[in-house]
């Protein structure tokens, strides 16, 4: 579990995020949501580490992440998984070389043992036989799969996924779907997705944050946000497509 207490973060004078309070749930699809420029893509990064916050304090499992040398965080980071929304592999590398990436940096297994591992990651998301091909040789949908097959060979506690679904066809898109929230309560981890696809969240939404100016404007699940009298969520969810089909049944 991850929570989030008074987060603040800003760049300068410009203050993105405004005090954050949330918790994402072990097991379970975590959705961060809102409008471009909202502060959710600030907010992603600042779970991960990758921004140092300004006030307040994130915790992993009740472990505060400012509370962590140098050795601590580096270990913290080995327990994370992510899924870059450019899927960010390495175009001169075999897609068993991308799996393993991680494997050769910080772990010890054998050779043997990597490949067993990079074999398993690919066949739990579908793919066979791609071993030796490259990047370029794959469709976008299987160049994500082996972008979730890398980010969860280390079996990570925590998985995050940042627009998993950019520039991916619908059908696609919710094979995608399918395959994080299988893999969140197969390995029982706390994954956190930041998305624009409302699709995903009544799909897989079991526990959302609505992100709105830098402030937490909303929290609940796929079902509770068909139903909510929050204004701010509503002008946002009915202004996709999906919702307007919905709301005009």
């Amino acid at each position: 579990m991850i929570e989030v207490n008074g987060l603040k973060k800003g760049f300068g004078d410009r203050v993105i995020l405004k005090g954050i309070d949330a918790d994402f749930h072990k097991g379970r699809t975590n959705l961060i949501i809102g409008q471009s420029g909202g502060g959710k893509t600030v907010f992603l990064k600042s779970l991960v580490g990758l921004h140092d916050i300004d006030e307040g304090e994130i915790s992993y499992d009740g472990v505060a992440l400012g509370s962590l040398n140098r050795k601590e965080r580096k270990d913290l980071r080995t327990r994370m998984g992510m899924v870059f929304q450019g899927n960010a592999l390495f175009d001169s590398l075999t897609i068993e070389e991308n799996v393993t990436f991680a494997l050769n940096m910080f772990s010890d297994m054998s050779e043997s043992e990597k490949r067993d591992r990079a074999n398993f990651c690919l066949e739990r998301v579908n793919l066979k036989n791609v071993n030796q091909q490259y990047p370029a040789e794959l469709s976008g949908g299987m160049q994500k799969r082996v972008a979730i097959a890398r980010a969860i060979s280390m079996n990570p506690q925590y998985l995050f996924c940042d627009e998993p679904n950019s520039g991916l066809d619908p059908k696609t898109a919710v094979v995608i779907d399918k395959l994080l929230s299988e893999l969140t309560e197969e390995f029982n981890m706390t994954t956190v997705i930041n998305t624009h696809d409302m699709n995903s969240v009544i799909e897989i939404g079991d526990n959302i944050i609505f992100i709105k100016d830098g402030f937490k404007a909303w929290q609940g699940s796929g079902e509770e946000i068909l139903s909510t009298d929050n204004e701010d969520i509503k002008d946002f969810i009915y202004s996709s497509e999906i919702f307007r089909r919905i709301r005009n049944k």
